[in-house]
């Protein structure tokens, strides 16, 4: 038995579905745009440091705090019901979730009357050149299985990209970290380029990555291309045929009479 002998489920998305990524993409890269324009960019960390934050390390702090500004800066939009975005919607999410933010935007299609999607926020340091460059993205198993569950599934990686200064509190006379976004990028994981998605086989069912989240190229494609495409880099790799088709057995992503 291989692969093109087996009878594998595969997901139809939405005849609007490409519409729809389009309009979450822009969005989503609008609102971070227009935090840039009103300079509500800046995260200020108050510390006790008289020589302020090891700016040595920061990149291993900065993720998280980047996270949580981008949250607040789509909840902030949410709280107005009027909003030009159409954001209804926004919510956190655990830690071990697959994604940071889930957004809902209201948008009027053919059977419904709004688009969810599920943000994954990676934060790199513009002071390190390697910082984050390849990022994990999530599980294997976890995406394909959500790709089955939900052939509309819309996973949006949100790249932002942030340097890192210090300035001297005229009040305490202490040293305020200034963390500032600079730029940022919005993908939908369905169409990055084959050459983009890269499979890590070490963690796990393995992990997902992006080969350098600062240089992205976009093919679309179906939901079923993407699932296609994700099995081809599993099994390419040293998990083999047999470590996925286990994997698709157990998950229900293939139809056999046992």
């Amino acid at each position: 038995m291989n692969y093109d002998e087996l009878e594998i489920k595969q997901p139809k998305q939405s005849e609007d579905y490409e519409q729809c990524s389009d309009f979450v993409t822009r969005t989503i890269e609008k609102i971070i745009q227009e935090a840039v324009d009103k300079r509500k960019n800046q995260i200020i960390i108050n510390t006790n440091l008289k020589l302020g934050l090891p700016m040595e390390n920061i990149n291993k702090i900065g993720g998280p705090i980047v996270e949580a500004w981008a949250f607040e800066t789509f909840y902030n939009i949410s709280e107005d019901n009027g909003n030009k975005y159409n954001l209804i919607n926004v919510e956190a999410q655990q830690r071990l979730h697959m994604a940071d933010v889930v957004l809902q935007f209201k948008k009027e299609r053919a059977s419904e009357t709004g688009v969810t999607s599920e943000v994954d926020v990676k934060a790199t340091s513009e002071d390190f050149q390697s910082s984050g460059r390849a990022p994990n993205i999530t599980s294997f198993a976890r995406i394909r299985s959500a790709f089955v569950q939900d052939p509309d599934y819309m996973f949006i990686i949100l790249s932002l990209k942030y340097k890192v200064y210090s300035k001297r509190n005229p009040k305490t006379g202490l040293i305020d970290g200034i963390m500032e976004i600079v730029s940022h990028n919005a993908y939908d994981l369905k169409y990055l380029s084959d050459s983009d998605i890269c499979f890590n086989p070490s963690l796990g069912t393995g992990q997902i990555q992006v080969r350098d989240i600062h240089y992205v190229k976009i093919k679309k494609r179906t939901t079923w291309e993407l699932c296609k495409l994700l099995d081809r880099k599993y099994i390419d790799s040293q998990k083999g045929f047999d470590q996925w088709l286990k994997l698709a057995k157990k998950n229900g992503w293939v139809k056999i009479d046992e």
